[in-house]
């Protein structure tokens, strides 16, 4: 046992019963012993594994029990009895009439032939203790009425905590660390522990592979890694046909959609909106972890583009008919998106989708589809050459205004046209709406693929162009379909430069829009049908960086998952990555073969299209105003409003670089306040303790004592401010007070301080040494520290406690304790012992050593 520790088994074990009348303990001892010898006839020679399991005392010795550790004479002179288990390296057993008698001085003890505690013939006592213990099943073994520990932070596996297999039996089935992995990080610093991580981890797989008979660990991780090699293997015909008919279905509504992106919001020749659907979804479908997900250009990566290319044209660098030129423009910024994701999954920065916050992911959307539907009603109404003059790289405000002066000037057929198609889209989109939850099949019908075909006819047989109706023309940029071109040759690199801050803000929406549908959708098409991959993502960005790369070196718009797109898949059939594949052999069959047909589709059709999606972006904004005014989430509110503003009148790339910031530093105020409380002890009870801040009328406070709960790991980022939280409780008896009230809590009342660290499950360097000079400086006020449930001696929290000096700081083993309320009855001990002379804290003080400085495996 190292220096400072006791065991917190046979504390509690040894201390339980000494309350106990002697009468009473010599009848029941040996009613044991005689129960004991005739469950030993029966015992099983392989007792069952599930039996091994270290059983909870029963409540907790007070601390005057536990500091004296040995168990004391009553007054008629008998010594309490024996427990009736004790305690051995195979975990707790039931005491026979030859199992050796633990002694209270010695831990030690010896067992020829151990026996595990029966099943069927469990002594009563034992099992009584067991199934009566309260919380005996909670998930952070406690004890604690109202624990919460570890509801927010996971625990590593311990061969103490109870309810787990004993280390030395056999854990074929229950999977674990590889054997002597539990200590792998304990104690040791966070760069070690970083360092180590990826060892252990191997150590772990390599151990679980051989001992489940996995043979070939290089197809293994390959099949992990590249997940066709997973899916293939699950893939039966019988999915073929539902991949097909959602193949065909998106392809009809998605190919003209891909064209409007392109040519109306990226101002690229149409042909590089198909691009993106013929390369990257065959791409994801090879490397991607969601089965169902399709990849695919969006409206904001597009429109993103588009200002790129626009501002490479306002300040010269190309030209409106310069469409080669334009087209690597988009290619550079692709790539560098692409190259920002690939780079973020090599890394493992799969968390940051958690990083934008949901008010400002809707504040910007909503922006994003209200910049996307004013910029589409300028060629809707044919005034498209006349704000090329005037408006062309104004904000939506300037367009609006536009808008407003010039609707006398708006092209008849034009708007006709467009806004006739917008109003059939709605129309349908609303019908199939309503109409799917009861035919099914509606969802099968491509409304928006007959109202472009039809556009396309009438256009061409009554002549529309003729009469100033604008189509899309040669939809070709080169000669060469798919021409391949690098966006980094020296030429481009001029560029590079404006695009870098564009392809990070398009890397990071369409990352998170892509993770969104991922989570979404899930590891499967529907119950019981289609393939079962692994979501993970940081494979998502691997799988997504890559697809952009090359659709970057064939100048194609960026191309991530999109929610409503995957939806579709999902609702026409699609139940592998299948239906992805075959949406790009669909998109680069039309690619070859159908171009000369889109010749003759109007503008304002395309645009009309783009107009429901940026309808649908803004839609759901009112949902989630209702639900922040309903919660009073007023700085929710703000912050969607305050991107909102700024994305309108002033642009895209200011709007999320205001949202970007002020999300990162909402997120860093969140994760470096400190969450500490002052506790009360709640009316006619003894070991009940609350927030007292919740409800102060309702609790009692103990004179003397400051009793401050601390429900969080410590660490660099939350103990800045720990020192200011700890003296605003000691001054107002409140967090909440202003820092300028003078002083109302009497000092005399901070004379004993009692942390309880329940929560304080992870420590680092720096939380470390605030917490040290936090009891230093109670220390020289000669105020008393006790710290309440610190975690294991082999935990690296435990080991930090020791090795900083806190617990010689604080004046040894004894003031470590299981609760507050043991911590309570020894500031009584002591001052009780300071008040009476130092004789008797001596005979006191030798006791106190051998108490526990953690907890119990039942408490904990």
């Amino acid at each position: 046992m190292s220096a400072g520790f006791s065991d917190p088994i046979t504390t509690k074990m040894d201390t339980h019963n000494t309350t106990s009348a002697s009468s009473s303990s010599a009848n029941e001892g040996k009613q044991h012993n005689r129960q004991g010898s005739k469950y030993s006839q029966h015992a099983p020679s392989n007792p069952s594994q599930l039996r091994e399991v270290y059983v909870p005392s029963e409540g907790s010795a007070s601390p005057e029990a536990t500091m004296r550790g040995a168990p004391f004479t009553t007054e008629q002179g008998s010594s309490s009895r024996q427990p009736d288990v004790y305690v051995s390296d195979h975990g707790i057993r039931l005491r026979d009439e030859d199992a050796p008698v633990r002694d209270s001085e010695n831990d030690e003890v010896s067992l020829e032939q151990p026996r595990g505690i029966l099943e069927n013939e469990m002594e009563p006592t034992a099992r009584t203790r067991l199934l009566s213990h309260q919380n005996w099943d909670a998930g952070s073994c406690c004890g604690s009425e109202n624990c919460d520990h570890g509801t927010m932070s996971p625990r590593p596996w311990s061969v103490n905590s109870y309810g787990t297999i004993n280390s030395s039996v056999s854990r074929t089935g229950f999977g674990g660390p590889y054997p002597g992995a539990s200590n792998v990080e304990g104690g040791r610093s966070i760069a070690g522990t970083l360092l180590r991580g990826r060892k252990a981890q191997a150590k772990t797989t390599k151990y679980l592979a051989e001992t489940h008979g996995v043979k070939n660990r290089t197809v293994m991780y390959l099949a992990y890694y590249i997940p066709i090699i997973n899916w293939a293997q699950q893939y039966k015909w019988k999915y073929f046909k539902g991949d097909l008919v959602a193949a065909i279905s998106m392809a009809s509504f998605y190919i003209p959609m891909s064209l409007s992106y392109a040519s109306n919001l990226a101002h690229l020749p149409p042909i590089h909106g198909l691009y993106a659907f013929a390369i990257n979804p065959l791409i994801y479908s090879i490397m991607g972890s969601c089965a169902v997900m399709v990849v695919g250009p969006e409206a904001p990566g597009s429109l993103l583009v588009g200002e790129v290319v626009r501002d490479s044209i306002k300040k010269g660098k190309s030209g409106d008919e310069d469409r080669v030129l334009n087209a690597e423009i988009a290619g550079v910024v692709t790539f560098m998106a692409g190259a920002f994701i690939f780079i973020a999954g090599l890394f493992r920065l799969g968390f940051l989708d958690n990083v934008l916050s949901r008010p400002f992911l809707r504040g910007f959307i909503s922006a994003i589809g209200v910049v996307i539907f004013v910029d589409q009603l300028i060629p809707e109404m044919g005034l498209a050459r006349l704000a090329q003059d005037q408006v062309s790289h104004g904000s939506c405000l300037d367009k609006a205004v536009f808008l407003v002066r010039n609707v006398g000037n708006a092209h008849k057929l034009t708007t006709a046209v467009s806004f006739g198609a917008f109003f059939i889209i709605m129309f349908f989109r609303e019908l199939k709406k309503r109409l799917q939850p009861r035919y099914p099949g509606v969802a099968y019908v491509p409304d928006r693929f007959i109202v472009v075909v039809l556009a396309g006819i009438l256009t061409y047989h009554f002549r529309w162009e003729e009469h100033g109706l604008k189509i899309l023309g040669d939809v070709r940029s080169t000669g060469n379909i798919f021409d391949f071109h690098f966006p980094f040759d020296p030429e481009h690199l001029k560029y590079a430069g404006d695009a870098v801050n564009t392809a990070l803000i398009i890397a990071l929406l369409g990352f998170f829009e892509s993770s969104v549908a991922a989570k979404s959708l899930g590891t499967r098409a529907g119950a019981g049908e289609g393939v079962t991959l692994q979501v993970s993502p940081n494979r998502e960005l691997v799988a997504l960086g890559t697809a952009n790369l090359v659709g970057g070196c064939f100048m194609s718009l960026p191309a991530f998952g999109g929610y409503g797109r995957s939806k579709v898949n999902v609702s026409t059939g699609g139940m592998t990555p299948m239906s992805s594949i075959l949406l790009s052999v669909i998109t680069i069959l039309s690619t070859c073969f159908l171009l000369p047909y889109f010749y003759y589709l109007p503008k304002g059709v395309l645009c009309a299209m783009v107009s429901v999606v940026a309808y649908s972006l803004v839609e759901e904004a009112p949902h989630d105003i209702k639900f922040f005014w309903k919660i009073k989430g007023w700085s929710e509110l703000l912050l969607m409003f305050l991107i909102f503003l700024v994305t309108i009148f002033w642009d895209l790339k200011r709007g999320i670089a205001v949202g970007i910031g002020l999300s990162i530093l909402r997120l860093i105020r969140h994760s470096t306040r400190p969450r500490i409380q002052i506790l009360g002890r709640v009316p006619g009870t003894t070991d009940r303790f609350i927030n007292a801040e919740m409800d102060p009328a309702n609790v009692e406070f103990i004179e003397g004592c400051l009793i401050v709960k601390i429900p969080e790991p410590l660490t660099f980022a939350n103990t800045g401010e720990l020192k200011n939280r700890l003296k605003r409780l000691e001054d107002h008896g409140t967090n909440t007070a202003h820092p300028a009230l003078p002083r109302v809590r009497r000092p005399e009342h901070n004379q004993n301080i009692i942390f309880d660290v329940h929560g304080v499950t992870s420590l680092d360097g720096a939380g470390t040494q605030v917490l040290t000079e936090i009891v230093e400086n109670y220390r020289q006020r000669n105020a008393r520290v006790f710290f309440c449930r610190v975690p294991s001696e082999r935990s690296p929290v435990g080991r930090l406690f020791q090795t900083s000096g806190i617990v010689e700081l604080c004046g040894g083993p004894r003031h470590f304790v299981n609760s507050v309320q043991e911590a309570l009855r020894l500031t009584e001990l002591e001052r009780w012992s300071d008040e009476f002379g130092s004789e008797r804290e001596g005979e006191r003080g030798s006791a106190v050593e051998r108490g526990p400085l953690v907890q119990s495996p039942a408490e904990m």
